[in-house]
Order: structure tokens, then C-alpha cells, then sequence
């Protein structure tokens, strides 16, 4: 199993403290986060990209940059890359540029992305969002694998004989389509044969496995080999401790004030309690020995080989946040990689194949 560190660079008060830092400062602790992430030895470090209040991560290909700067072996991940929204030549241009920078260990996440004032700010309506969606992946896509281009396009000016540059790095880039609710990204995702990552924060378990179970269905009815189908899962939380009392009495601060948040937002609450929390939703939340039986529980329904946790405090005090970070690397990782397979394709660029030389 594989394991990512993710940030959706939330920006509000403190949930604990109330205070709001700085968005330099903020921008700096998701830098600090991605340099530990590495040195704790997690396989990924992802950047979310949301155009709306509360987020600073409108712009990811420059964070994710900065952090290809100060790394070097971690892969980095969009969560997700919101095509709905973007024009698939720019996004192109982007993450190809990004991928050379990075030596190739750029993977995608795509999706169509949430919110109404990201989709007003771009115009885009809910009732066109997903046909944005799909064809601004089929544009990127053959971008990425073609020297020029040929599409009729609607929510673009048509393409004829496009040739887009710089030509990419990894050939192709790997590209994973985000799911949280909608069949339509699962049915994106196993048409063309690409690895899903389903959202697994917000309700139990169960509707994601059944978007995971259709996924599934589709993979076998477009044609392709089981044994490549792979399937990542997020968390919605962690607190990682020596014992389950200590981190539920850690975490318990963070879970009352954001439900507080959830509640003065209008939001829909979900888990009224933490105790509820903690024992129907995908946080990892109490000693390593619970945390590793509770991914169990979720492989025997997902099958997913990736799994995220968040990269950030999100509340916690750094210090506690660290340990959790450093105890679930030492204590439940370990156990994980053993008993759970790695996704079926290395973690590696992807590289065009060498042919071999011939002499004369």
C-alpha cells in the first residue's frame, strides 16, 4: 500500500485557538509539510485546487513547483485538478511544464470540483459541468500522447492541427478521476482504463463502496483486464496515539469546534458526536493497532491500494500533529505495506520504453 500526505490549504481561524494566520504563513506550513511528508517517507504529497472561500489553492502547479524545488523523491499529486473549470490547452501547457520540472513525478487527480461560487466565478453551470469535464480530459489527454491536435470542442475555440508545448516528460502523465458522490467520474474513469480516488471524507462508508463496486461493473464492461483496475480512499481525519483515549482526547477539540463551524455555515452535519466519528466515518482516529484494523475494514470493501491522510493540523497543535505523522509512518504503515498490495504499476515516471541498441 502507498500512502499520501494532503492539503487542501484551508484557510480560516484556527478551529481550537480562533486565530488566522497569515496566507504567507499558511503557504509556508504547507511547504513545511510537504518537506516532512518526505522525510517521513510517505509516497505522495497532494495539492488541492479550489477558486472559493476558505482555500488558498487556486494556483497548485505553483505550489506544487515550489515543493518539486524542495524535494526530491516524493511524487506529487493534484486533489483534484478541476477540469470543469479550465481550459484543457492551459492545463495542458501547466502540468506538462511542471512534470519536466519535477523529473516526472508528477500524478494527476481530476474531477469536476465542488462549489458554487468557483462554478460562478468561471461560469460554468451545474448542468454543464460534467459534459466540461469529460471533454476537457478527452482534449487534455490526447494533448498529452499526440504532437497535434484536431477537436471540434464546445467550451473552447476548436482545435485544428494544434501542436502545444513543451511536449511531456512521462508519456503519458498518470491521471486518477476524483469521485465523491456521481457515477459519472467513476464511468469517466473506468472508460478510458484510469485509476479512481474516491473522496471517503464526509459520510460512512457505504456510498463510496457502492461507487467503487459500480466503478467495478464499468471497468469490466469497457473491456479491461482486472488486474489493472486500482482504487485510492482519503480519510477524513487524523490523530495517531500510543493509546485510543489519547487521541480521541486530542482530536475531541478539533471535532467540536468544526462541527461548531459545520452548524453557523448551515452545512450538513453528518456524525453528531465524535464518538460516532470516530467509529463510522474514514478518520484514523486512536492507537495504531485501531487505525490499522479500521483501513482493513474499508480494504475488504474498497480493494484500494493508495490511501491519503492530511498533511495538515487542521487544529491539532503542530507538535501533536507531528507525532500522530511520525507514529503512523513507524507503527501503522509498515503493517499496512506488508499486508496490503501496491497499486499494479510501479511508482515511478513514466518513461518511454527503451529499445535496445544495435551494433553494427
Amino acid at each position: 500500500m502507498r500512502f499520501l500526505a494532503v492539503t487542501l490549504i484551508v484557510h480560516r481561524p484556527d478551529p481550537v485557538t480562533g486565530v488566522l494566520a497569515p496566507a504567507h504563513d499558511r503557504f509556508r506550513e504547507v511547504l513545511d509539510n510537504a518537506v516532512l511528508a518526505e522525510e517521513l517517507g510517505f509516497d505522495g504529497f497532494g495539492v488541492g485546487e479550489r477558486h472559493e472561500r476558505p482555500f488558498l489553492s487556486s494556483a497548485p502547479t505553483v505550489v506544487l513547483g515550489h515543493v518539486a524545488a524542495l524535494t526530491r523523491r516524493i511524487r506529487l499529486f493534484t486533489a483534484v485538478t478541476t477540469l470543469s473549470l479550465l481550459d484543457p490547452v492551459r492545463a495542458y501547457e501547466d502540468y506538462a511544464t511542471l512534470d519536466h520540472l519535477c523529473d516526472g513525478r508528477l500524478d494527476l487527480i481530476i474531477g469536476k470540483g465542488n462549489g458554487s461560487a468557483q462554478r460562478e466565478l468561471f461560469h460554468v453551470t451545474p448542468e454543464d459541468q460534467w459534459d466540461r469535464n469529460a471533454e476537457g480530459y478527452a482534449v487534455f489527454r490526447r494533448l498529452w500522447r499526440q504532437d497535434r491536435v484536431t477537436a471540434d470542442t464546445r467550451f473552447r475555440p476548436p482545435l485544428r492541427d494544434a501542436e502545444v508545448w513543451p511536449r511531456p516528460y512521462q508519456q503519458p502523465v498518470r491521471v486518477w478521476h476524483g469521485s465523491a458522490t456521481s457515477k459519472e467520474s467513476v464511468d469517466l474513469a473506468a472508460r478510458y482504463g484510469d485509476p479512481l480516488f474516491s473522496a471517503n471524507v464526509t459520510h460512512p462508508m457505504e456510498p463510496y463502496a457502492e461507487l467503487i463496486r459500480h466503478y467495478r461493473q464499468r471497468w469490466e464492461h469497457y473491456g479491461h483486464d482486472p488486474a489493472d483496475l486500482t482504487v485510492g480512499a482519503g480519510s477524513a481525519g487524523l490523530c495517531v496515539a500510543r493509546t485510543s483515549q489519547e487521541a480521541v482526547q486530542a482530536y475531541r477539540p478539533v471535532f467540536e469546534s468544526n462541527l461548531a463551524h459545520q452548524r453557523s455555515a448551515g452545512l450538513p452535519v453528518v456524525f453528531e458526536t465524535l464518538e460516532d466519528f470516530v467509529a463510522r466515518s474514514s478518520a484514523l482516529i486512536g492507537s495504531p493497532e485501531q487505525v490499522v484494523d479500521k483501513v482493513h475494514r474499508y480494504h475488504e470493501q474498497f480493494g484500494h491500494t493508495v490511501l491519503h491522510v492530511a498533511a495538515d493540523a487542521g487544529g491539532l497543535p503542530a507538535a501533536r500533529h507531528r507525532d500522530s505523522l511520525e507514529l503512523f509512518q513507524s507503527a501503522v504503515a509498515p503493517v499496512l505495506r506488508r499486508a496490503v498490495p501496491d497499486p499494479p504499476f510501479p511508482w515511478a515516471p513514466v518513461l518511454p520504453r527503451q529499445e535496445p541498441s544495435r551494433r553494427g
